[in-house]
């Protein structure tokens, strides 16, 4: 059922700034390129940083979605 074949998964939720940020970051160094990291967040900032910070790393951001109110995912495909 899972729109993309998800590699990793990174449940951050209940974490805040700059926590979500850095772990995604660190995750993301692990991975090889054409993977994709499914990121799980409570926190609205995030939610809008982590897509920023990972452009500017080279990787792409497949998608945002809002699960549920207040909670999102994001799909980060790895370059």
């Amino acid at each position: 059922m899972a729109k993309y074949e998800v590699t990793k998964t990174l449940d951050v939720m209940g974490e805040v700034c700059p926590v979500p940020d850095v772990e995604t970051k660190r995750a993301l160094k692990k991975m090889k390129p054409g993977e994709i990291l499914e990121v799980l967040i409570d926190y609205a900032m995030s939610a809008e940083r982590i897509p920023e910070t990972v452009k500017n790393m080279g990787h792409e951001v497949l998608e945002v979605v809002e699960s549920a109110p207040s909670e999102w995912k994001i799909y980060i495909k790895v370059k």
